[in-house]
């Protein structure tokens, strides 16, 4: 089966600018692109997909997010658009009343610094809203949780409790739980939750793919099989649900290090793959957010000189850590958003480099230094970037940095010039899943409707370059430039298309363009119509 694509605006992203009239598809690949009457004279041609003036891309791949987690975001209670604490406590209080005594209230995605005051709930406060329902609610960034008295007593968290290694249970001056949890603290209250039904996971993966290929996204490279049952359970839940005869996307999976001796007992291997869903680096976490403050930073934080951040795993663990990777035949992703993080990072992967022919993955990389940028150069790694950070993080964090080190945060523009390899994503559910409102924020640094020039203006990106980099930039990333990312003969026939031309628009609609197809494999898995 042949198939014409054509009637429309085509860009092939094999450089800015370059434009095809039409592209043939023979299965699942492009066959050919170019002239639409030459191709038409030398092939038979058996449909024709009219684009109808519409505007065509390499289907946009998400390079950073978490399905399972994203569909789980639209599934329960989302506090992630809650601009008060009285907004949160009243949300939270009508969840309760909806809720069967005894089970869990969770939710996801608040933010202290949408409220005025910033405020951080007691685990008293939250017993006052649920005196009967264990509670956990996740910070928008994941590295942080609020738990009431109910869900600490299920984890066995007391006065004595000590900190896990890498996270943090805050204390009020008496040396009683508030109910905050950092980074690998998070897991106390977390591993006391019952384990989700397989039902569950099905529902909550489906529901993740259907809402990112509404929004043209035909791909991504997603975290979650640490997590849910484990690694045979997660990676079954993709399997069934991901393939030629269900759900079309594609999907390469990030294998967090704690199973990855699971992964290979079971008998796979590094780009083990069904067509669809591919096991891909090892990942490890070694830092956690700047929101709770546990980035992993070389200078204290402006407004709290008495932390540095936490290192999840110290510089020896970390080592030992990619050596692992190495033994399995494995490339890294390292999540660093501090720039000492990111040193850490670079020294376990200078020590023990990526298995001939790979990429390791620094995921963020929000704060780097001079130093870190010439280091970088020097070794084959790509860095995850999410510019929506950008609109999320601004203006507060400014004041957790301080100017002096803004310069080099969130300095997208900084990284490309100097040449270091990027693609962009959204790690979704703790950003929104939109590429459009990613790329708007790469593009113009701030949120819609905001009166100034940007945060840092020298750092916006040109629409191209922010497309290239969930196009070209997340098919480097798994080393696929040679199948993925373009238009192009030989090349997956993934695309997505769009009402307006992002190259052409003004760059302030940009959030406003309608998705109208999206189409993985030739197949059409989303329609506007």
């Amino acid at each position: 089966m042949r198939t014409l694509w054509t009637n429309g605006t085509i860009y092939t992203m094999k450089e800015e600018g370059d434009t095809v009239e039409a592209v043939l598809v023979e299965g699942d690949k492009i066959l050919a692109c170019g002239n639409r009457a030459e191709i038409e004279q030398q092939y038979e041609i058996d449909q024709v997909q009219d684009l109808d003036g519409a505007v065509m891309y390499p289907g946009f791949v998400d390079s950073h997010l978490h399905m399972i987690g994203h569909g789980e975001k639209l599934m329960r209670l989302d506090l992630s658009d809650i601009h008060s604490a009285e907004e949160m406590r009243t949300t939270l209080k009508e969840k309760v009343y909806s809720t069967p005594l005894d089970e869990w209230i969770i939710g996801d995605g608040w933010n202290e610094n949408n409220f005025v005051d910033r405020k951080i709930f007691h685990r008293f406060e939250l017993d006052e809203i649920a005196p009967h329902h264990p509670m956990m609610l996740t910070r928008i960034c994941r590295h942080a949780l609020l738990a009431n008295s109910k869900a600490l007593q299920l984890a066995g968290i007391t006065n004595e409790t000590p900190d896990p290694p890498g996270g943090v249970i805050v204390r009020d001056s008496n040396g009683s739980p508030t109910g905050y949890l950092l980074d690998k603290a998070q897991d106390l209250v977390k591993n006391a939750i019952p384990q989700v039904t397989e039902e569950y996971l099905d529902r909550a993966l489906r529901t993740s793919i259907e809402d990112l290929t509404k929004h043209g996204i035909v791909g991504g490279h997603s975290e979650d099989l640490n997590y849910y049952g484990g690694f045979g359970r997660t990676y079954q839940t993709f399997l069934n649900v991901v393939n030629e005869d269900q759900l079309k996307f594609k999907a390469n999976l990030l294998v967090h290090h704690e199973v990855v001796e699971d992964m290979h007992g079971q008998g796979y291997v590094v780009g083990a793959s069904n067509g669809y869903v591919e096991l891909g680096s090892m990942k490890i976490f070694a830092d956690g957010a700047l929101g709770g403050r546990t980035a992993y930073l070389s200078k204290p934080y402006n407004d709290m000189p008495e932390t540095y951040g936490v290192a999840i795993h110290s510089l020896t663990e970390l080592k030992e850590l990619v050596k692992k990777a190495r033994k399995y035949n494995m490339p890294v992703a390292i999540h660093t958003i501090g720039d000492l993080a990111l040193e850490f990072a670079l020294y376990a992967v200078e020590e023990n480099p990526p298995p001939e022919g790979s990429r390791d993955r620094f995921v963020h990389g929000q704060i780097v230094r001079p130093d870190l940028i010439e280091r970088l150069k020097k070794v084959p790694v790509i860095i995850d970037i999410q510019p929506h950070f950008v609109a999320s993080d601004f203006p507060w964090v400014i004041e957790r940095l301080g100017e002096e080190r803004m310069q080099y945060s969130f300095a997208w523009k900084t990284l490309l010039e100097e040449g270091i390899p990027c693609a962009s994503g959204s790690d979704a559910p703790i950003e929104t899943a939109d590429p459009l409102a990613t790329i708007y924020a790469a593009v113009m640094r701030k949120k819609p409707g905001d009166r100034h020039e940007g945060y840092y203006p020298e750092q916006k990106l040109t629409p191209y370059e922010a497309v290239e980099l969930y196009t070209k930039g997340s098919a480097y990333a798994i080393g696929k430039e040679e199948e993925m990312g373009q238009i192009d003969n030989g090349y997956s026939a993934d695309f997505t298309v769009l009402s307006e031309d992002l190259f052409r628009i003004d760059p302030e609609t940009i959030p406003h363009v309608k998705v109208l197809k999206t189409v993985v494999n030739n197949t059409v898995v989303y329609s506007a119509e």
